[in-house]
């Protein structure tokens, strides 16, 4: 079965600056549909923060032939051998949005996800720098809006200059998730995504972006010192 994976790792910053110049491809690593490789960023932190851009940590989402690649990968690459240290989640998709070149191929499942199952959320983008103001204004409230909500227990966003961008959440419920992005919940400011996707469909910020909905097969390592960062289905 075809998978989806992301991972989280502590590294150097030579390392990182590595990676994003010289990303694994299909030609070089078996198995592999396509990966994206980014610098870790806080959501709705100043633009010029230690916090936007964390050069010492690896974002890296990558989709796979089959779960045997995935391990062949961690197992046998310097890269993957350093991202099987941190932290990563192997995903089933259910539901896409939009297109984004290398990330079309696998088909969403066919399986339905209850409403209380948990729910892990990627966007991915790659932006119009004409629009880079534009994109400031209206995402920073509503990435503050899901780093703080209540109902995601791991939010982040993550970039590779000069424009491709990415956020990743894990949810407690698919419904908590849905709300959200509504503003159909009594969060602070709960309209604040759904004002920033009118924007955006009023004059698109990107040149491709979809957002990807997946059921997280399983979860591996530690990030920041925690586990079990998706939920058990149900709790709350």
């Amino acid at each position: 079965m075809s998978i989806f994976s992301f991972h989280l790792a502590e590294t150097t910053v030579a390392a990182a600056a590595g990676v994003l110049l010289r990303p694994p491809s299909r030609e070089s690593v078996r198995g592999l549909h396509k990966a994206e490789c980014l610098t870790v960023m806080k959501l709705g932190s100043p633009i010029f923060s230690a916090g936007r851009m964390q050069l010492k940590r690896n974002a890296v989402f990558a989709a796979w032939e089959s779960e045997d690649a995935l391990n062949e990968f961690l197992r046998d690459t310097p890269l993957g051998r350093t991202l099987s240290l941190g932290w990563h989640v192997r995903l089933e998709l259910i539901r896409r949005w939009g297109r984004f070149s290398g990330f079309d191929e696998i088909p969403p499942s066919t399986e339905p996800l209850p409403d209380d199952a948990p729910v892990v959320a990627v966007t991915l983008a790659r932006l119009k720098l004409s629009q880079l103001p534009r994109f400031i204004r209206w995402g920073k409230p509503a990435e503050q809006l899901v780093r703080d909500h209540p109902g995601a227990t791991l939010a982040l966003a993550a970039l590779r200059p000069p424009g491709t961008f990415s956020t990743f959440s894990v949810w407690r419920s698919q419904t908590e998730m849905i709300n959200m992005v509504r503003g159909k919940d009594d969060t602070p400011g709960a309209d604040r995504h759904a004002a920033a996707m009118k924007e955006r469909n009023r004059k698109d910020f990107h040149h491709e972006f979809t957002t990807l909905r997946f059921r997280a097969l399983s979860e591996h390592g530690t990030w920041e010192g925690r586990r079990d960062i998706v939920p058990t289905s149900g709790a709350h």
